[in-house]
């Protein structure tokens, strides 16, 4: 929504395509249509008696959370979605292509600094969740498809790939409300890990910048430099994670926790969660405290550097804070006054408290290897 209304700002003619209606109102000039990027059909409806110039695809599922445990599902929107998206642009002549990836492709709990664009992608077996492989699997996809030829036209389709950190802003939907909820109902009660580490995240508004230069450097007249490539892109500015979220934290009147516990034990409480979720999960679809790719991208050091992204696009990452994202959820309503009404909540601490205790009979013997 967000890049949709930088793009009409600009003056472009804006469809956007979801299965959700947008929780704002629509501007004058940007059309909404609702459809299943599963289903070929409900693309190219949304393509019809329009001459597309440019898409970006940024629908995908299960980053977070229970989600991430539907594979099914993930499967069907990240690979098969992907590959309709590919063939309607074929169809329809659509000569670039914007793709949303994540640093996931090339990350899976190993430690990266400074990392660059000519990492190797992390072996599909190595990945810990399933999001990570199939956005690894429709990166490859959505590159190699550039060059390919347009349907009755001269023209090629250009693609491109943006690898996104975790992303931020006023609004947010998948991670900010979960860890205020967290926050709210006393559940967050320590952080975990080195505190040395650092990890990445960018602002709505820098991701929305980096697709609309993306974009233009498929153009002629750009040499259809970005043709092709992948890029890293985030705020450029490494962070402890739960640094990174002190402000959150304090700004609704709350403390961060100064207890701090070890990575493998949490490893050890998120393989614990997610065991009891394929188990109990049919019965009753609860939110996972942690997953284990969480635990990893939260907890273990991985920073990319931008520099391929400000010489190729002239992307430049602006300051932002999380100011704003306080303040968007004291107008919601939430704060330290804020009395949860979750009635499942004494049952979820002390589920987490037991899993805790679990994982730590597992990890007194000897640390859990991460790499399971």
């Amino acid at each position: 929504f967000s890049l949709g209304c930088a793009l009409n700002q600009k003056g472009a003619n804006v469809i956007l395509f979801d299965i959700n209606s947008p929780l704002h109102t629509i501007p004058k000039g940007i059309k909404f249509v609702r459809g299943d990027i599963r289903h070929l059909s409900d693309i190219e409806k949304a393509f019809q008696d329009v001459n597309i110039t440019c898409v970006f695809h940024i629908a995908s599922y299960g980053m977070s959370g229970r989600e991430q445990l539907n594979r099914n599902l993930i499967e069907e929107v990240n690979v098969r979605g992907t590959d309709n998206m590919l063939q309607a642009c074929r169809r329809r002549g659509v000569p670039r292509l914007v793709y949303t990836s994540t640093f996931n492709v090339v990350f899976g709990g190993q430690a990266i600094r400074n990392g660059d664009e000519s990492l190797p992608y992390l072996p599909l077996h190595l990945h810990p969740d399933h999001y990570s492989r199939t956005k690894s699997i429709a990166e490859k996809k959505v590159l190699e498809a550039n060059g390919t030829a347009l349907e009755g036209s001269d023209d090629v389709l250009r693609t491109c790939a943006l690898r996104s950190a975790g992303i931020y802003g006023p609004g947010e939907q998948r991670h900010l409300p979960r860890i205020v909820s967290y926050i709210e109902r006393g559940l967050f009660k320590f952080v975990y890990g080195d505190p040395g580490s650092l990890v990445e995240f960018v602002h709505v508004d820098n991701l929305v910048q980096a697709h609309i230069l993306a974009s233009e450097a498929l153009k002629a007249d750009r040499g259809h430099i970005a043709s092709g490539q992948p890029y890293f892109i985030s705020d450029g500015r490494p962070v402890n994670n739960f640094e990174f979220f002190r402000p959150l934290v304090e700004g609704l009147g709350y403390t961060l926790p100064s207890i701090r516990l070890p990575l493998t034990l949490i490893y050890g409480l998120a393989f614990l969660t997610e065991m009891v979720h394929f188990i109990l999960g049919r019965l009753y679809n609860f939110q996972p405290f942690l997953t284990r790719a969480e635990v990893y991208k939260t907890g273990v050091t991985h920073y990319f550097s931008l520099e391929k992204a400000k010489r190729e696009l002239g992307y430049e990452a602006q300051p932002f804070g999380l100011q704003e994202v306080v303040e968007w959820f004291k107008a919601q309503g939430h704060g330290q006054n804020h009395e949860s009404h979750d009635s499942g909540c004494l049952v979820w601490n002390w589920l987490v408290v037991f899993l805790l205790v679990i994982a730590a009979l597992m990890w007194l013997p000897s640390s859990l290897i991460l790499s399971v």
